[in-house]
């Protein structure tokens, strides 16, 4: 079948296809937006009812964190075999059945009765989820792979916060009037949602099928470098990530123990995470004005780092948690931006399986280690200052992937077949 795209860009005939396909693809991101929202909504509802779940279920701060960092877990070891199956099942189909995953999670975890049963629903929702988030990334690249992919790839991360924020919003307030395990199962509700709009109202691209199975083949063989750089890549951006998750994890426990009920710290919480929408878009369109994405990533992670350590002083913390909203859009794009750009495009997806990899590690161990701060101080404010820590931890990470690129520079020219903007 003629690509639509190149119709589109060839005049004539095709020209007045132009629209169709915009509209196609932007429908397939809008999709796919909602979908991967439900992954941020899930993993944000045990934390929206931390205090509720630690009392019911009789739980140690440390369980609770487990619970929360657990659900990241196996991409770990998924992360890598998640796209590899994909290729061989369809990354549609796969996506299906791995929201079906999230949807029987949510339930085993809304129904349990002790700490084995509710990690056993968060481990398999999250297998779930981590399969989803692979395939849908590359799912937006097969619909933009002829133009757009930054700006698609931007909104499609902006979907973690949104369902962050949804669920910090709603699901304390919903766990107040009703019970946390009512709660839990609108986690299952959203992901029925996803479900249903990937199995029945998505398509495919048109094109995608000639030479992919020689670039996957290639894709498959990574050197030491690409290993390295994905490791380290994704060593700064797990540090990022899991140290903003973290605040969101144990802030709502913070603004309790100041004087909060559940439900206001759930909203105050979800301003934070809402105002990302906003802050990553532009910190990305800032970064690219520049041009100095060094200079972004440290300042945006020391400015960020600073805020979190404030936030259990501020006064008002609305304003607190604000800021933290605000300080951490600048250094996303960059990160996101250091693989691609050090990576042939032939072997950027093998090695954005490491770089996810050591992500999914970071993610899930930094939050067992808050949990276990706030059980050894005693402090509802100590995960939140390790979560500072952990942010300023992503300036190493970005040095150590420069070290590894320009080692390699020294030692020969970069292995890229084209450059990518």
């Amino acid at each position: 079948m003629t690509d639509s795209h190149s119709r589109a860009s060839a005049g004539g005939a095709g020209a007045p296809r132009r629209p169709a396909a915009l509209t196609n693809r932007w429908v397939a991101l809008a999709i796919v937006f909602v979908t991967r929202t439900t992954m941020g909504y899930q993993f944000q509802a045990i934390a929206s009812v931390g205090p509720l779940i630690v009392t019911d279920l009789g739980l140690s701060w440390a369980q609770l964190g487990s619970l929360i960092g657990l659900y990241m877990l196996p991409g770990a070891f998924l992360a890598l075999p998640g796209g590899m199956l994909g290729q061989r099942l369809g990354e549609r189909r796969t996506v299906v059945a791995s929201l079906a995953l999230m949807i029987v999670g949510g339930i085993i975890t809304a129904a349990a009765h002790g700490y084995a049963a509710a990690l056993a629903g968060r481990v398999l929702a999250g297998v779930g989820a981590v399969l989803m988030n692979v395939l849908l990334a590359k799912m937006v690249a097969d619909w933009f792979v002829g133009g757009g992919m930054s700006t698609a790839m931007a909104i499609m991360l902006t979907s973690w916060p949104v369902g962050l924020g949804l669920a910090a919003a709603t699901i304390g307030g919903l766990a107040t009037r009703t019970s946390w395990r009512t709660a839990i199962l609108t986690t299952a509700a959203v992901s029925t949602l996803g479900l249903l709009l990937i199995a029945f109202v998505y398509r495919d691209p048109p094109r995608r099928k000639e030479g992919a199975a020689a670039r996957a083949e290639e894709g498959a063989r990574l050197s030491g470098r690409e290993i390295a750089l994905g490791a380290t890549g994704g060593f700064a951006w797990g540090c990022f990530n899991a140290s903003l998750v973290a605040v969101i994890a144990f802030g709502p426990g913070l603004l309790v123990s100041r004087g909060l009920s559940l439900a206001d710290a759930g909203y105050v919480v979800s301003a934070a995470i809402l105002l990302t929408m906003i802050s990553v878009p532009l910190g990305g369109l800032l970064t690219d004005r520049v041009g100095r994405p060094n200079l972004i990533i440290v300042a945006g992670s020391v400015v960020a780092a600073i805020v979190m350590t404030l936030l259990p002083v501020i006064d008002h913390s609305l304003l607190a948690f604000c800021l933290v909203g605000l300080a951490i859009g600048g250094p996303p794009g960059g990160l996101m931006a250091l693989l691609p750009k050090t990576v042939a495009p032939a072997r950027l997806a093998t090695s954005f399986g490491i770089y996810y990899t050591v992500f999914y590690i970071m993610m899930a161990a930094i939050q067992s280690l808050a949990g276990v701060v706030r059980d050894v101080s005693g402090s509802a404010a100590a995960p939140v200052l390790f979560a500072a820590l952990v942010m300023a931890s992503t300036i190493l990470g970005l040095a150590l992937f420069r070290l590894v690129e320009h080692a390699s520079r020294a030692g020969g020219a970069l292995t890229r077949a084209h450059d990518l903007s």
